[in-house]
């Protein structure tokens, strides 16, 4: 029996040692998520979604989300929940307590951006009510890169649908190309015209028009946006984009405007009517960008030559020249 209090004597304080470092370690992790939480601006967010929930129009469905939901909703961020990776991040699948499946980004960084702008962005983004924009349903501010949760959309981008395996067959008509390149139009629009203050995308790109179920298009990937400046003389301090479809504008100048998004939006019609990649790194120099191809096959009247068969078709000229 000497020994059982031996062991008792020896064993407990370094149980009461290891139950403390527990209980430091938690508090310490708490501590640190409400320093990220007030970081990136939650308290400020918190309020106007609490003012926006007091008027006519509800609470919007946005959602501040706990570090544990949405770890929990990703399995901890396993590899198989890989949606896509981009220049901006890793996109998650995952699947809410409610049964609602989401995508969750995962930044990789952010810029430096005043903790009240930050959230003011995430609340004005979060109010995009558009059938073709991919709905902004909240974030999570207790990490150092704060994440976002985006409604799922199921059947992929228009790049792999243009340029993957499956591609646009036969049986899909171009039609359809032109109808999804009419919606994504419509959601670029949208925020450039309709959204209060008026939103710029600032990285349009086929990888970034999602596809749903019925091949309804979806402009994604807020990753680049910009509520548009009220001071002219504002500026970029680094180009955000993706090469191949950047404006040639903006890289001299910085400057992000409306034109931007649609300069990298012609890019995007370009791809549907040649069925070619916006940059190609193979080959000779001047064979790489589609757009430098095009404009040279334009000069010597052969643009028609690059257009993919499928499109010459069934298309007439007129309709070509009219995109």
């Amino acid at each position: 029996m000497p020994y059982s209090g031996v062991s008792v004597g020896v064993f407990l304080p370094f149980f009461m040692s290891f139950w403390l470092y527990l209980g430091l370690q938690k508090r310490r992790l708490i501590r640190t998520k409400q320093k990220f939480f007030e970081l990136n601006g939650g308290v400020f967010l918190q309020q106007q979604i609490r003012n926006y929930s007091d008027t006519s129009k509800g609470g919007g469905g946005f959602k501040i989300f706990s570090k544990e939901e949405l770890e929990k909703a990703t399995n901890n961020f396993a590899a198989g929940r890989v949606l896509g990776h981009g220049g901006h991040g890793i996109v998650y699948k995952g699947v809410l307590e409610d049964k609602t499946v989401v995508a969750v980004k995962k930044s990789k960084t952010t810029e430096e951006v005043p903790t009240k702008e930050f959230a003011r962005e995430m609340f004005i983004l979060s109010q995009i009510n558009h059938k073709n924009v991919v709905k902004l349903l909240g974030c999570c501010l207790e990490v150092e890169v704060p994440m976002l949760v985006y409604e799922f959309v199921s059947n992929g981008t228009l790049y792999h649908y243009i340029h993957g395996s499956r591609g646009l067959d036969s049986d899909t008509g171009f039609d359809t190309c032109l109808r999804i390149a009419v919606e994504a139009a419509e959601a670029l629009a949208y925020m450039h015209s309709s959204a209060s203050p008026p939103i710029l995308h600032g990285d349009v790109k086929t990888a970034n028009i999602l596809l749903d179920d019925k091949l309804t298009a979806k402009v994604s990937d807020f990753g680049a946006s910009k509520l548009a400046p009220t001071d002219e003389a504002k500026m970029a301090t680094l180009v955000q984009g993706t090469c191949g479809y950047l404006d040639p504008e903006y890289l001299m100048t910085c400057r992000l405007t409306d034109k931007s998004d649609v300069y990298s939006f012609g890019v995007v019609l370009l791809e549907l009517l040649t069925r070619k990649k916006a940059l190609y790194f193979d080959g000779p120099e001047e064979d790489r960008s589609l757009v430098l191809c095009f404009m040279m096959a334009v000069k010597v009247g052969q643009h028609q030559d690059l257009l993919d068969s499928q499109v010459r078709d069934e298309m007439t000229i007129e309709a070509l020249e009219e995109i």
